[in-house]
């Protein structure tokens, strides 16, 4: 049984069709990235996933049950964060967390043991008995992503979860989203953050203009973009760019910080002409290693190519 399907899932507003006949599948226990620009369909698919809206056409079933038929079971098995913060800021992050419970109908005691083990888990024991509202944003996305877990959720869906968060608070997001994996938890991202996407999601779907361009893991979608391949080097003293233009099979040089980056469709040829030339001009090669298509490569691509 899938955690998540969607048959034909379409949306309109008025004589706009945000979602487009969507069909696909989220296994269970994976990690499932949703990408797309700006007025892509994200969002209202997403609501219709979770039950915020009701499609014109097709349906939506979690973990076996149809959201239409049987909406207050399946809002049971999942938890949401929204991009935008949920908290009741003139509560305190416990009183947040016991009302979640009473919203899914947790018993007391399983409650307060819940709302510990997330409060230390996400580090906000300490300040538990703080309002929110003297909360930094930070701390705010670990709030709101511990009251989503209050009812023990099989399915988590996380819009932009890490969005503005500094590096630490971010890192500790996506081990949690590992971690949740580990434990048998199936995750629905929606993400701009294309590393992101790449460091931890299982398989990746792209929307645009309310249809599916493309589904499948993400080492897969960059080995049907291909193209041309490359190298990124960096040498021990400046170098001049021009040099590099006259070297056979250079087709771009770009510069990248201190390193340089060079486009060939003979990149295993190049590295023997990358160290002639470094022992020609008395240079020392301090990094190298070889460019393949990004994520952002495929997302350009294919949302390139359906414009």
């Amino acid at each position: 049984m899938n955690a998540i399907k969607a048959n034909n899932l379409t949306k309109r507003f008025g004589d706009f069709t945000a979602v487009d006949h969507l069909d696909f599948e989220v296994k269970n226990g994976e990690i499932f990235g949703f990408l797309g620009p700006n007025g892509a369909g994200k969002t209202t698919t997403v609501r219709m996933l979770t039950g915020i809206i009701k499609p014109d056409a097709g349906n939506v079933s979690i973990m076996g049950i149809d959201i239409r038929q049987d909406p207050i079971r399946a809002k049971q098995v999942i938890g949401v964060v929204p991009e935008m913060s949920n908290a009741y800021t003139e509560l305190t992050a416990w009183n947040n967390l016991q009302f979640m419970a009473e919203l899914y109908g947790v018993p007391k005691k399983d409650a307060r043991q819940r709302a510990e083990e997330l409060l230390v888990k996400f580090d906000l024991y300490e300040q538990k008995d703080h309002k929110v509202r003297t909360f930094s944003k930070g701390m705010k996305q670990k709030l709101i992503l511990s009251m989503s877990l209050m009812n023990d959720p099989e399915i988590l869906f996380l819009d932009e979860p890490t969005s503005g968060l500094d590096v630490m608070s971010a890192r500790l997001i996506k081990d949690m989203m590992r971690e949740f994996r580990e434990e048998g938890k199936t995750i629905f991202l929606t993400t701009h953050d294309m590393g992101e996407a790449n460091q931890v999601c299982n398989r990746i779907a792209v929307i645009d203009h309310g249809k599916i361009a493309a589904i499948d893991a993400p080492e897969k979608l960059k080995m049907k973009v291909g193209g041309l391949g490359g190298l990124e080097i960096s040498f021990n003293m400046p170098v001049d760019i021009s040099d590099f233009h006259t070297i056979p099979g250079v087709t771009d040089v770009r510069i990248s910080g201190n390193k340089l980056q060079f486009y060939t469709d003979e990149p295993g040829r190049m590295v023997g002409r990358m160290v002639d030339y470094s022992r020609s001009n008395g240079l020392e090669i301090v990094t190298l290693n070889t460019l393949t298509p990004t994520l952002e490569d495929v997302f350009i691509k294919l949302i390139g190519e359906s414009i």
